[in-house]
């Protein structure tokens, strides 16, 4: 879904982050020589197969969310379905490598280097000789300078998305010879390689008007391995076919058709035949992996044949219904009852008969299983209300067992289930590095004293409202009171032979308790297994008392916290619609860690068409889950993401990208120093100084990277869960009669009882 994998590049930085003091910041790893980068954590998984393995012909049916409302991925309304286009028809300077760093692409480039820095930083671009357009025109200076003029913020009449790079170019001029492009900027720009990918003919970026409607439902002149042949809003797809022109490996399909098919009829529709490479959700892949197995009951998951492919008991079909009603009334058994089990049997029979017929169907699919490169992270609205103070931002923060988050997503998957240690970058980036230990590991003793801090009290006395009863510690002396017959003075009791209920274990914040609750089956969500706060005597806040010696309750929660007569109840916004099961399954667990420090969550589910639109970008929330995608160039785009809003003005603040409004100007000058800089080295360190950073303040919390499920025809190759890289659409077609792709070792099977809804 869109709103929890916010949109590709171009459309990610499309829309036109507070804190106090000097933070603190441990030594980052890049300074060691060990290198913090890492791996990817998973590989792609695509079934690849050489060209000689793949058949020529055939039609690819491809499921996508949408049929884009332009194909200019450079508008404010273009989408994951615009970007996917743009890799099959468009050039590309350059293209990612399975670890979503950008390669030099050769079917367009030969060479592209920076050839000087002083007075000004000069980048020459050596065109492919046989690239063309699909008009027959050589691909030039002119298309670039058209593409500079249109994107760099300097004409307005452009409806452009972003301008980032562009606006940092003096000129643009032939180079040495035609197939030359000489790039001059005005001021240094280390994330050069962002630009010009796509690259439109300047028949599209030349004018206002080409730019703002021209490529909106139609694409005249491309240059990749397909065109686009037409975009059917009335059948909900856009055709792409093969490009005569195309220089390079032809393609080996003659058509891929991208059908826009909602998530939740995806299963239906790989079922009835009409998709060969779909992305799919958690239960859609379990049922697909089952397929491969024998007929199963729909109901029950017992297996419908039984050894040597005989039915099994209760499979036999009308035979044993009619032999059942002939023992039954032979033994003098009621007639009517007899009949009654007989119909129940030939309903059974046939919904027996539908699923072996949905398991056939779905037995020539597989699923193709790796990680997105995108990651999800709970945003806290720091604009006003409880998580405008830093420090309940950072109590929320410290309450979340980030690991067991990602392995209640993950592990059930059989994908690698660690937490994501970066807001600028993932696992295997050359910007990756665990920033995390800015912030502090997950510890609810340590939230719990930071809520004390800011004032809020465990158990404190909540206003009532009216025909309600006061909440807090009010309430609950009337109700001790009313049990046990106590007065109120006894019921308080006094600080003598009593302590805190927690605070009998000293470093019971610290600990990690993996095992599984009995009750539910479900991990407990926090280390952290008692209430705790701080005993009266100490200075600190009220909290839960217990005789001396008594133990605590091993599931007691934290007693509810409030100030000001106020309860800390924060509003946790969650999209409805099908394929967000698996951000409702985390949130439920987030307000379970949450709870165990005494806050309270408010949990409203709105459509998925207002989630994004009138909550997140309008913060309408405290707290939210949704997911960034990962960029090559986090200096240029993490920055509106991150960076610190600024009065408009008509005094609203425009926040850019920053939804959590949470930002400081340190920050920013550490994005403007990376993005100047052309030392990679250095860059890097200053991304990591940056992201400990956006750690400490707390606005948005990294959780997992997200899982990339993708249900494919067997016999499909080159195609299905990409992670990082960029695909290869000319590569991509049917195998050959015996030919097999390759696909990554199966990871260790999954010791959870049951995958999450996704």
């Amino acid at each position: 879904m869109s709103h929890v994998g916010v949109g590709p590049r171009a459309v990610m930085r499309s829309v036109a982050f507070l804190t106090a003091g000097v933070l603190a910041v441990p030594a980052l790893a890049g300074c060691t020589s060990e290198d913090p980068s890492g791996k990817p954590l998973a590989e792609q998984d695509v079934a690849a197969a050489g060209r000689a393995s793949v058949s020529d012909g055939g039609t690819l049916r491809w499921a996508v969310d949408s049929v884009p409302d332009t194909l200019n991925a450079f508008q404010s309304d273009a989408d994951a379905t615009t970007t996917r286009v743009a890799q099959a028809v468009l050039p590309s300077m350059f293209r990612m490598d399975e670890a979503g760093s950008p390669v030099r692409n050769p079917d367009y480039l030969e060479s592209a280097e920076v050839v000087d820095t002083e007075p000004k930083q000069v980048v020459v671009y050596k065109l492919n000789q046989q690239a063309v357009w699909s008009d027959g025109r050589e691909i030039g200076a002119a298309d670039f300078a058209a593409q500079w003029r249109a994107l760099s913020g300097k004409d307005s009449a452009y409806w452009t998305a972003r301008n980032a790079g562009y606006d940092r170019i003096e000129k643009i001029e032939r180079g040495a010879n035609d197939l030359e492009v000489k790039v001059t900027f005005s001021r240094p720009y280390a994330d050069w390689k962002a630009l010009f990918t796509p690259l439109y003919p300047k028949d599209v970026t030349g004018t206002p008007d080409a730019f703002n409607d021209g490529a909106r439902r139609a694409l005249k002149v491309s240059a990749g391995p397909f065109a686009v042949k037409k975009v059917d809003t009335k059948g909900d797809q856009v055709v792409l076919t093969g490009n005569p022109r195309w220089w390079g490996e032809p393609a080996k399909l003659n058509e891929i058709v991208l059908r826009a098919v909602p998530r939740d009829e995806r299963v239906s529709e790989l079922v009835a035949g009409k998709l060969d490479l779909a992305e799919i959700d958690p239960e859609t892949a379990d049922e697909v992996g089952l397929a491969a197995g024998p007929p199963r009951d729909a109901a029950t998951g017992t297996p419908l044949m039984g050894p040597g492919g005989t039915p099994a008991p209760g499979a036999q079909g009308r035979s044993a219904a009619e032999a059942l009603r002939s023992w039954a009334v032979a033994n003098g058994s009621d007639e009517e009852a007899a009949e009654e089990e007989v119909l129940a049997r030939e309903k059974r029979s046939e919904a027996e008969a539908k699923a072996r017929r949905r398991q056939q169907a779905l037995s020539g699919f597989e699923v193709r299983k790796s990680l997105e490169p995108a990651y999800t992270q709970l945003a806290l609205n720091g604009a006003d209300g409880p998580l405008a103070d830093e420090r309940v931002r950072r109590a929320v923060a410290r309450a979340l067992d980030r690991e067991k988050l990602a392995q209640a997503v993950l592990k059930p998957l059989g994908l690698p289930a660690e937490p994501v240690g970066s807001h600028l970058a993932l696992s295997g980036q050359p910007a990756y590095a665990d920033g995390s230990g800015a912030l502090g590991e997950q510890n609810a003793k340590e939230a719990r004293a930071l809520l004390a801090d800011a004032g809020w009290v465990p158990g404190g006395p909540v206003k009532k409202k009216d025909g309600e009863e006061a909440a807090g510690a009010e309430k609950d002396k009337k109700d001790k009171q009313e049990k046990d017959g106590k007065d109120e003075k006894k019921a308080e009791g006094d600080d003598d032979g009593t302590y805190i209920v927690g605070e009998d274990n000293k470093n019971e914040g610290d600990r990690n308790d993996g095992g599984d609750d009995a009750k539910d089956g479900a991990d407990r969500e926090s280390g952290e297994k008692h209430s705790s706060g701080k005993n009266t005597a100490q200075g600190g806040a009220p909290g839960a008392y217990a005789p001396k010696g008594t133990a605590a309750p091993a599931d007691a929660a934290a007693a509810p916290l409030a100030k000001d007569g106020k309860a800390l109840t924060l509003r946790f916004v969650l999209p409805s619609g099908p394929g967000s099961e698996t951000l409702r399954t985390v949130a439920d667990r987030i307000t379970d860690m949450l709870k165990e420090i005494g806050i309270g969550t408010e949990v409203t589910k709105v459509p998925d068409e207002s989630y994004f639109k009138d909550h997140i970008a309008a913060g309408e929330y405290d707290l939210a889950l949704y997911s960034w995608p990962a960029s090559a160039f986090p200096a240029t785009d993490a920055r509106p993401i991150y960076a610190k809003p600024v009065p408009a003005a008509d005094g609203s603040l425009n926040v850019a990208q920053n939804y959590t409004r949470v930002g400081t100007d340190q920050v920013d000058q550490l994005f403007d120093r990376a993005m100047t800089t052309l030392d990679q080295k250095e860059a890097r360190g200053l991304l990591r100084k940056a992201d400990s950073r956006i750690w400490a303040a707390a606005g948005s919390v990294p959780l997992y990277q997200r899982p990339q499920l993708v249900a494919a025809r067997e016999n499909l190759a080159n195609a299905g869960a990409f992670g990082f890289e960029t695909p290869v659409y000319e590569d991509m077609g049917f195998l050959k009669k015996g030919a097999q792709g390759s696909r990554p070792s199966a990871p260790a099977p999954s010791s959870s009882p049951s995958s999450p809804s996704s």
